[in-house]
């Protein structure tokens, strides 16, 4: 596993009104758990795994939600659904889900997936070049009132 930072639990407002192009400790992740029971230890290991496999796009990142829940609930089966769901600065939000019977498997699933997305998102927006300003040509001037000519009256032999 790679010793990148963990991403945060919580940010006060106003380092968040501040975080602009921040590491992955400034990167606040939301654990949300429906169903299933996580000990604060399994929270961390999260955080820790986010950080290890997306703390090298952290600039890029605002925020990443991780749902966890049992879909069928006491009946057992392939149940775990792990959904991450990642906001990017400038770019549409990344989101992977990933169901398996165990709640590690699923994780680790998901946030392989996230990776593989946010790298494409990134690397495209990098790749795609910046299109020229367009410049509007100036305005033409209407057309001129010309001052009327008299005409000069022929005359006769």
């Amino acid at each position: 596993m790679s010793k990148q930072t963990p991403f945060a639990d919580r940010l006060p407002k106003p380092s968040k009104r501040a975080a602009g192009r921040t590491g992955p400790a400034q990167v606040p992740a939301n654990i949300r758990v429906f169903g299933v029971d996580l000990s604060r230890e399994e929270r961390d290991l999260i955080r820790q795994r986010l950080g290890a496999k997306l703390g090298k796009h952290a600039p890029s990142i605002e925020r990443v939600s991780v749902r966890v829940l049992d879909v069928n609930g006491p009946r057992g089966g392939v149940d775990k659904l792990c959904r991450i769901k990642v906001v990017l600065t400038g770019l549409p939000s990344v989101l992977y889900e990933s169901r398996a019977a165990f709640l590690k498997d699923a994780l680790n699933d998901a946030l392989a997936g996230t990776e593989r997305i946010l790298r494409r998102s990134i690397e495209r927006r990098h790749a795609t070049p910046l299109k020229e300003p367009v410049r509007r040509k100036p305005l033409r001037p209407g057309p001129r009132e010309e001052e009327p000519v008299e005409e000069e009256e022929e005359e006769g032999p």
